[in-house]
């Protein structure tokens, strides 16, 4: 996915800057970079986060870092920020989303006989093409309005002048921006758990393809929110750490409820219940409380010399490291009926490695309740799941083995209840080798979210959205 994050401040503000794009690590694993702007110019650095962390790979360079403005970002595919020369003056810009109609806008840059100098893999970078898109308006506020336009996927994005900061929110709003204040500071963030450690407090969350200019003194709307929203349901299920909020709704809230939504449409019998850590943690408190059954940790996550496999390109490497990661106790294990909550099942492939060692510890039963339906259209908006084929996709590897074809009845086996969506989730739990298997409900999943079901982008699970 990704994370931005972005100070202006009457003072230096790098050490806000670094700690604040540092609490967006659990949103990328590629790259990290900064900018600021000083007398001087525009300094910038990028570095590679795949092996290590954010925070270790910039802390030697801060002391060389001055300004009084900047911006930071975890990026999962393309290196940024990048620092623009044009006719509008220089900027720095960084980005989170996916432009799915890269290609045709490519096309239309190089039929007007323009180029572009950042390629990955020979393929062109996204942030340029938004910053080129920009640059093609007599303004940087008519610039971001004309790529909001153009864009379709979803694009978010901060843009650094030496006046101060655009903040810019994706135009049907399914990546969040969040607006922080503290005296002599105003700042952008995709997630506002970045806010409380760091003196901010939260002022106001961005809506759908919204435009604000933040100085030091002032956050000024530069173009009204609109109407429709389709924000990630994901975030509150997966991607968002537990102390965020979007739309002032908190992730690890969101998360309970999720448990105990399932938990009231369950009835087997167990010992206790655990979370497969981190993320199906507050799912699992969530049933646990409901069912007023023990909340255990079976397996404990170590994290101090491994890591983050949130989502690394090497698909290999990425199942070892969180393996590696989760240890067994085989104390709270054995002879045991145990419940796991888990975010979602993806692959799967991870998940029955997990299954086998509670069995080979002793466990008599194992259970688990995913807190969202199955994952059966790969998403097109935020770049999760969309390196794999569908058939990486658990449901539709099995879908494909009942039909002959990955692709048929996708919208029946999406209905919760009916005969292929069981179907589908008996096979995925035999091949699992689970004891039992139950997904949450689409609806109780809107519902613990508490939004209308038309402000959240559910492609994932339903494969409706608006494009």
């Amino acid at each position: 996915m990704g994370g931005l994050f972005g100070v202006v401040s009457k003072d230096d503000c790098v050490n806000d800057i670094f700690y604040g794009t540092d609490y967006h690590s659990h949103l990328g694993t590629k790259r990290g970079g900064l900018a600021v702007w000083n007398r001087k110019g525009f300094e910038r650095a990028i570095h590679s986060i795949e092996n290590n962390y954010f925070r270790s790979k910039f802390e030697p360079e801060l002391p060389k870092f001055k300004g009084s403005m900047g911006i930071g970002v975890i990026s999962d595919n393309d290196s940024q920020p990048l620092i623009i020369g044009s006719h509008l003056g220089t900027f720095a810009i960084a980005t989170v989303g996916k432009l799915n109609n890269i290609d045709e806008l490519s096309e239309t840059a190089f039929n007007k006989k323009m180029h572009f100098s950042e390629t990955s893999g020979g393929e062109t970078n996204p942030t340029e093409l938004v910053a080129m898109l920009i640059c093609e308006e007599d303004s940087f506020e008519n610039g971001i309005k004309r790529a909001q336009e153009l864009i379709k996927g979803s694009c978010s994005i901060l843009l650094l002048t030496n006046k101060g900061i655009f903040a810019s929110r994706d135009k049907l709003g399914r990546t969040p921006l969040v607006i922080g204040k503290k005296e002599g500071s105003f700042a952008v963030a995709s997630e506002n758990c970045a806010f409380p450690n760091l003196g901010f407090s939260t002022e106001t969350f961005l809506g759908p393809g919204e435009i604000v200019f933040l100085t030091h003194d002032a956050c000024v709307r530069k173009k009204e929110p609109e109407d429709k929203m389709q924000i990630c349901s994901f975030l509150w299920v997966y991607y968002g750490y537990p102390a965020s909020e979007y739309e002032g709704i908190n992730v690890e809230y969101v998360r309970n409820r999720c448990g105990s939504a399932l938990a009231k449409n369950d009835n087997v019998a167990i010992d206790c219940v655990a979370g497969i850590p981190d993320s199906g943690i507050g799912h699992a408190i969530g049933y646990a409380n409901e069912k007023k059954v023990p909340y255990v940790r079976p397996f404990v996550k170590y994290t101090p010399t491994w890591p983050r496999s949130f989502m690394p390109q090497n698909q290999k490497m990425r199942d070892l490291v969180a393996k590696m990661k989760l240890i067994p106790v085989k104390k709270l294990i054995e002879g045991k009926k145990i419940l796991f909550c888990e975010d979602s099942i993806v692959r799967g492939t991870q998940l029955k490695d997990n299954i086998q060692i509670l069995y080979d510890c002793g466990a008599l039963e194992v259970h688990m309740r995913p807190a969202c339906p199955t994952l059966i259209y790969p998403c097109v908006f935020l770049n999760f799941s969309t390196s794999r084929s569908t058939l990486d996709l658990a449901g539709r590897k099995v879908i494909l083995e009942i039909e002959g074809r990955e692709d048929k009845n996708l919208e029946e086996y999406a209905v919760a209840g009916s005969e292929k969506n069981r179907q589908m989730t008996g096979r995925i739990c035999r091949h699992l080798k689970l004891t039992t298997l139950n997904y949450q409900k689409l609806g109780d999943l809107i519902n613990a979210i508490g939004l209308p079901k038309e402000k959240l982008c559910t492609h994932c699970w339903d494969g409706t959205s608006y494009f």
